[in-house]
């Protein structure tokens, strides 16, 4: 006698297999929806700080490139263990950041802290006061021709301190060259 076959059973395992794959797939959506609203949010409190010192010089704004963030990104990995203030020698402008005190920085903070700098730029001269290159931070955020910028944030040295990176394409600050 040949086996009963119950169609209604395969008919469940199919709806059952179905809903298991969909809830995987929502779920993977969610994690990817999440990840993006984090890099986004990332992008802006880099980027709107950026922009606010470029439009108080009359500049146009930067935008946000991710191919430059994960540049930041890859380079900051490498100083999370030593936190040092060596740049990377990369193709792009790059400005850095190291704080004291562990993951207590945000973006808005480390950018602040560079274009703080702006009151050691004397446009006339089109130089530093005080030590060369004190304001070269700031130079490079208001650099006319620099149209787009990455950065990111890590913690470092054992969590003791953040260490921040920015790339910026062109980059600027040419000797000699004014930056607006």
């Amino acid at each position: 006698m040949p086996p009963r076959r119950f169609p209604f059973v395969a008919a469940a395992t199919a709806a059952a297999l179905l809903l298991v794959v969909t809830l995987l797939l929502a779920g993977a959506t969610a994690a990817d929806e999440a990840a993006a609203r984090g890099r986004r949010s990332l992008a802006s409190s880099f980027l709107d700080p950026h922009n606010a010192a470029r439009r108080a010089v009359g500049l146009r704004p930067l935008r946000w490139d991710e191919g430059l963030a994960a540049y930041a990104r890859r380079y900051a990995a490498a100083r999370s263990r030593d936190c040092a203030l060596v740049h990377s020698h990369g193709p792009y402008g790059e400005n850095l950041f190291r704080g004291s005190g562990g993951a207590g920085w945000t973006p808005a903070g480390v950018v602040s802290a560079w274009v703080r700098e702006r009151a050691l730029y004397d446009p006339r001269a089109n130089a530093c006061r005080g030590a060369p290159g004190a304001c070269r931070h700031y130079t490079q955020i208001v650099w006319r021709s620099t149209t787009a910028v990455g950065c990111a944030l890590v913690t470092c040295g054992g969590g003791r301190a953040t260490f921040g990176v920015c790339s910026y394409n062109p980059p600027g600050n040419y000797v000699g060259m004014r930056p607006y």
